[in-house]
């Protein structure tokens, strides 16, 4: 068995003025042919599935191209996206013949000029190795799944947990689907139901945990291979963005369609009840302040580098020194110019810096202070379930009793270690500021004595129906109040 393995994944917010160029990709994550490391990383599933069945012996001969992916941020350059997918394309022809095609990507990518990338080199990809040979590819939960990516795809697999803790899962999941298919085992075809909705939903909670659980328990009955629902990315102003149950069954594509449809009318009436409640700043203090003990975690979703943010406000730090909060941590705050000003001070460093809010007018005022660096630390990471991310040259300070973690490669928070390889105990304090919307909760709620969300100011709107789509195919909820006319 011969198959050809590659990563390329960016998710685009098409509102972000952050521009998603080559530093972008090669700064966060970037591996030449057969040079990705041991340790998985954010779309690598599929790789480390092949890895893992070349490794247990057989015949298998696995072909890896290139691995590169960008945080989230604004619209990504014709130049760099044509550049790596034209560099995969090539790597795919000189591995001819293959028997299968397993990618990673993320489902949400646009660039200047190409508004679904993912359909665009699934096309490509296909032109190539013919009508015959099985393509798959591994989506982020939040993609945007198109007609093209389905039409030039045999098989598609998106996460089915946000936050996202069955990458290397889902992964398995589309390797074995597609080698069985190449042995001429099943005839995977897929089937698509368009929700006609955008909303923000954990699989961490009900009633989503529940409708997860009843996805997972169809595979493999009935002919049915795979059940993924598609949580779009809402601030991806395409025509197909949306919620999406896609079904992957053998060679039973009425069937397929019919529970697509049957688990999208579930969903789509479910959608006033899987959002998410949000505080204020001042409101999400107050809770954490009269909290008997800590860590309260406070999620500042406005300001998510996963969302395609700067990652950059000082509205919470402001707030926690306006009120005299000492016992807390903050993190990450991304600013590569006062990470430099920290390496050239050292480790036990005091002197006065000014960080943050450089970015974007909803971003807030830098802050100037006297700071002492706490840690440095070349090339940091923290995890993601199975997956290691970089977030650059770190720095963690300390300001009125505040511990902050400084970054300079754009991130959200995902792990505990964000802040323990740079030094700090989240544990120990009594409130704990993480910027990012969702996939913090895989980690930090394991710690954390309450978990609220907040509405800090940003320039991410929590409120989809406040987002000034103009390319968004209409009618969908909530901007429209019945689209499917169920109610």
């Amino acid at each position: 068995m011969r198959a050809f393995t590659a990563c390329l994944g960016s998710e685009t917010n098409t509102f972000s003025p952050i521009l998603c160029g080559r530093d972008a990709f090669e700064g966060n994550f970037y591996a030449p042919p057969g040079e990705h490391p041991d340790h998985p990383t954010l779309y690598s599933g599929p790789m480390m599935a092949l890895r893992r069945r070349k490794k247990e012996g057989g015949s298998w001969d696995v072909v890896e191209g290139l691995s590169t992916f960008a945080t989230t941020g604004g619209i990504v350059t014709r130049a760099v996206y044509e550049e790596y997918r034209d560099a995969i394309l090539g790597q795919l022809r000189a591995a001819m013949p293959v028997d299968f095609v397993a990618l990673g990507l993320h489902g949400a990518m646009v660039a200047d000029g190409y508004e679904d990338c993912e359909g665009d080199l699934l096309r490509r990809v296909r032109e190539i190795v013919g009508p015959k040979v099985k393509v798959g590819a591994e989506l982020d939960l939040h993609c945007n799944l198109t007609t093209a990516m389905v039409e030039y795809a045999d098989v598609l697999v998106p996460y089915k947990e946000s936050p996202h803790i069955d990458v290397m899962e889902r992964g398995e999941e589309l390797v074995q689907i597609l080698a069985d298919a190449a042995l001429g085992r099943t005839k995977p075809v897929m089937s698509v139901f368009d929700c006609r909705m955008v909303t923000s939903s954990p699989t961490t909670r009900e009633p989503m945990k529940s409708y997860v659980a009843r996805m997972k328990a169809l595979e493999g009955k009935d002919g049915v291979l795979s059940v993924s629902l598609v949580h779009c990315f809402g601030f991806n102003d395409v025509p197909e963005m949306g919620y999406k149950v896609l079904v992957v069954t053998d060679d039973r594509k009425a069937e397929g369609d019919t529970l697509a449809r049957r688990l999208g009318h579930e969903i789509y009436r479910m959608r006033r009840d899987i959002g998410m409640a949000f505080l204020t700043i001042d409101e999400a203090i107050d809770r954490a302040l009269a909290a008997p003990k800590g860590p309260v975690v406070l999620a500042d979703g406005a300001d998510n580098a996963g969302g395609g943010a700067a990652s950059d406000s000082t509205w919470f730090v402001r707030a926690l020194q306006k009120r005299g909060v000492r016992d807390a941590c903050v993190g990450p705050l991304w600013d590569p110019i006062a990470v430099r000003m920290c390496f050239a001070a050292g480790e036990g460093g005091v002197f006065q810096l000014r960080f943050g809010a450089k970015m974007n007018a909803n971003s807030g005022e830098p802050i100037d202070a006297q700071v002492k660096v706490t840690r440095l630390v070349k090339d940091a990471w923290q995890t993601f379930g199975e997956a290691r991310d970089p977030i650059g040259d770190a720095a963690a300070i300390e300001v009125d009793g505040i511990a902050i973690v400084l970054n300079s490669a754009r991130d959200q928070a995902f792990g505990l270690d964000l802040f323990t390889n740079l030094g700090i105990d989240p544990t120990t304090k009594k409130i704990v500021v993480v910027k990012s919307h969702n996939h913090f909760f895989a980690a930090f709620s394991k710690i954390a004595t309450e978990v609220h969300r907040t509405t800090a100011p940003g320039p991410l709107s929590l409120e989809y129906s406040k987002v000034p789509y103009k390319r968004l195919k209409r009618p969908i909820w909530p901007l429209d109040p019945d689209p499917l006319g169920l109610d």
